[in-house]
């Protein structure tokens, strides 16, 4: 045992923490810092990749006691037998599944986050292997669930219709964005840009070369922009995607710097046709970065009124309203205030609160 007798145990799954980081790992990681405060009679313990949570996370990094899997996350034949002997050594009262990996195999209490659809919407992105592991470990296990969440009400529905579930078995519990996630001052925003030998004026962009993240739309608007695209989409994305020269490419950043690439650009361009929440065009508003974005999926969910929303295979439409945007500082000063004040709406704190009262909720259920 690793808690005191008497005292309910959350054990919380943080083994997608590793690398660049990504919305749903900031999402665990920002639960696992903020839930032993609201919580003080819980005890808490995370349960990490193999080689332990990465260096470089900063203020993110948790307070609880870590505990190290036997086997990586969605770690192909070893991963549910590991996760059922760590579950089985660990003995908690409940099981937090942050992100797609569920146990199978074990019987206990668990509360399982599912962020999106998108290995069965999308299976062309995903080895047959993760289309098959879905179907048969996360739609069967999630059934048998104690409760079921999701980001956004677009998630609540499209995972409803794929794992064949009532949309009322899922709880919507946004995602929120760190306080840091401010303006920059002028100096610091030209600091950013010098330090990494980026032009004077530019145009945010960031994903991955995955085909739902569409920023091949982006390579294709690149040439007809009057600014460069600095890209965030790790090494090597820009020649994959068949960016021009001009655009200049940021393999990773640190957390710390995220406000400073955003608060810095001229606009956020997210032309992604497919997303649970769109996590990047909520921490760019609260940056005072304006947002052009797709109109498809969860994105309009998330910005309201506060973004530039477009088809996202538009290509025309996308030209017109970058080049207004850059024309227009009305426009600009509009989407900057819509945008802070629709981002204060979002915060970590009440995403944790709303989970421990889940927590609780499942814990009183004999």
């Amino acid at each position: 045992m690793w808690y005191a007798v008497g005292v309910a145990s959350i054990l919380i799954d943080l083994r997608m923490v590793r690398g660049r980081l990504h919305g749903i790992a900031r999402y665990a990681l920002e639960l696992a810092r903020r839930l032993p405060a609201l919580a003080p009679d819980l005890s808490f313990l995370g349960l990490t990749a193999p080689e332990g949570l990465p260096s470089g996370l900063g203020a993110l990094t948790p307070s609880i006691p870590l505990h190290r899997a036997r086997a990586g996350f969605l770690a192909p034949v070893w991963e549910q037998p590991a996760l059922l002997a760590d579950l089985v050594s660990l003995s908690p009262d409940l099981f937090h599944a942050t992100s797609f990996s569920l146990p199978g195999l074990w019987p206990g209490k668990l509360v399982a986050t599912l962020h999106d659809a998108n290995h069965l919407a999308l299976p062309e992105n995903y080895s047959p292997v993760h289309s098959l592991y879905y179907r048969i470990i996360v739609g069967p296990r999630a059934k048998r669930a104690s409760a079921l969440l999701t980001v956004s009400e677009f998630s609540r529905e499209e995972l409803a219709r794929h794992l064949g579930l009532t949309p009322f078995r899922f709880q919507v519990i946004a995602p929120g964005v760190d306080a840091h996630y401010q303006p920059p001052t002028p100096s610091e925003a030209r600091d950013f840009r010098q330090r990494h030998n980026l032009p004077g004026r530019y145009l945010a962009a960031v994903g991955n070369p995955k085909a739902h993240k569409n920023l091949g739309l982006l390579a294709k608007l690149a040439p007809r922009l009057p600014l460069p695209i600095v890209l965030l989409a790790g090494k090597g994305a820009a020649r994959e995607l068949g960016f021009p020269e001009s655009t200049a490419e940021l393999a990773e950043l640190p957390e710390e710097e995220m406000p400073l690439f955003y608060g810095a650009a001229e606009a956020l361009l997210l032309p992604s046709r497919y997303e649970g929440f769109g996590l990047p065009a909520l921490e760019a508003m609260a940056a005072g970065c304006p947002v052009i974005a797709s109109n498809v999926s969860a994105l309009p969910e998330v910005t309201g009124t506060a973004a530039l929303l477009l088809p996202p295979d538009d290509l025309e439409s996308w030209t017109e309203a970058v080049l207004r945007l850059l024309r227009d500082d009305s426009l600009r000063r509009e989407l900057m205030e819509k945008g802070r004040e629709r981002a204060s709406r979002y915060t970590w704190d009440a995403c944790a609160t709303r989970t421990l009262a889940v927590y609780r909720r499942v814990l009183e259920k004999s």
